[in-house]
């Protein structure tokens, strides 16, 4: 039995934003973690360039939208002169890179733990999460991304573990930010009683109805777009950056879904660029930017305008429950208890 995790004792509402992110179905990504790095090149700041050069090292989905972050800070009095390279790829091996010595001066990744693995080789100071918002620079939620028309019908989490209901999710063996698709079906189960029982029933019934696990989120995303399964277990800015791009999907935000938080942190070699290019993310200008690319502002950044893909434009977020990772015990006794390759639940379960 689950006997640690908690549930949603304190869900809070979600956070609006405003979405447009790349259009393109490669730029619609998942974040995997895959072992095959996805690295794509240069992001710069600034017409003509500059001569203080940031290197990020940042998971795909991000690419555009830091694109345009740092245009905005070599607008600034802080970023003036300054240029952004980026490499872009799974983030856990984007994490694995950095430790294994690729430059980089600022880290972009989705999801904590790829932070935590560099902290623990001494590449990012411990206190790097310190802030208000504990490193975390952006947000989105688990959706449910389904066919066009929405044939089987599909409105909610309950839904989808139906017979005949086939699901398409990128593997927590391999996708570090698959977790998030996991722990959304997972927590969701648990309800207002912390019943682990019922969510590990559930859990089952969602492993049994999965027709195709991918090394990544970009993987998943390719293998529905195909037409394998009925549902994609994916990310709000990416299922509404699909629709934007043209892609023939509708989504649905579960009344009750798991909140995505990405973070953000400088090395411990970084300039004192950097570390004010992270200060412009941070601020409200700069989660603006974010928010007009699909990620929800740490810091409650509202739309400025109607948001091309949405599923209502206007109101491109409707408010949901949010569940967190610090709801069920931290990404700790996350990662023991579901997805520890030998004793994680989700690992039994996939027998």
């Amino acid at each position: 039995m689950m006997s640690t995790l908690r549930g949603p004792r304190a869900r809070t509402s979600s956070r609006l934003a405003a979405v447009l992110v790349a259009a393109s179905l490669l730029a619609v990504a998942g974040c995997g973690s895959s072992d095959e790095p996805e690295t794509t090149a240069d992001g710069t700041a600034g017409a003509g360039g500059g001569d203080k050069a940031i290197d990020l090292v940042g998971f795909a989905v991000i690419q555009a939208a830091y694109d345009d972050l740092a245009t905005g800070f070599a607008a600034t009095d802080a970023g003036k002169g300054t240029s952004v390279k980026g490499s872009f790829g799974a983030s856990g091996a984007q994490s694995r890179a950095v430790i294994a010595g690729q430059d980089a001066d600022l880290v972009a990744l989705s999801l904590t733990p790829d932070v935590t693995n560099i902290v623990e080789a001494g590449l990012v100071e411990p206190t790097w999460a310190d802030d208000e918002h504990h490193g975390i620079v952006s947000d989105s939620v688990v959706v449910l991304a389904v066919r066009k028309g929405n044939p089987k019908g599909i409105q909610g989490w309950d839904d989808i573990v139906k017979p005949g209901v086939g699901i398409v999710t990128a593997d927590p063996g391999t996708s570090g930010s698959a977790k998030w698709n996991l722990l959304g079906a997972y927590s969701q189960a648990l309800g207002e009683n912390d019943d682990t029982a019922a969510a590990e029933a559930y859990l089952g019934k969602f492993v049994e109805n999965v027709v195709s696990w991918n090394d990544s989120g970009r993987t998943a995303t390719d293998a529905f777009v195909k037409g394998t399964g009925d549902v994609l277990i994916s990310y709000e800015n990416e299922a509404i950056a699909a629709r934007a791009a043209g892609v023939e999907l509708d989504y649905v935000v579960p009344e009750t879904t798991f909140l995505i938080e990405n973070p953000a942190a400088v090395t411990t070699t970084a300039s004192q660029a950097a570390k004010d290019f992270l200060e412009y993310v941070r601020s409200d200008e700069g989660q603006q930017i974010l928010v007009a690319h699909g990620f929800r502002s740490v810091s409650g950044v509202a739309p400025t305008g109607d948001v091309e893909g949405a599923n209502d434009p206007a109101n491109p977020f409707p408010d949901v429950d949010i569940i967190t990772v610090e709801d069920l015990g931290g990404w700790s006794a996350v990662n023991d208890e579901l997805f520890d390759k030998e004793n994680g639940l989700v690992t039994k379960l996939r027998g």
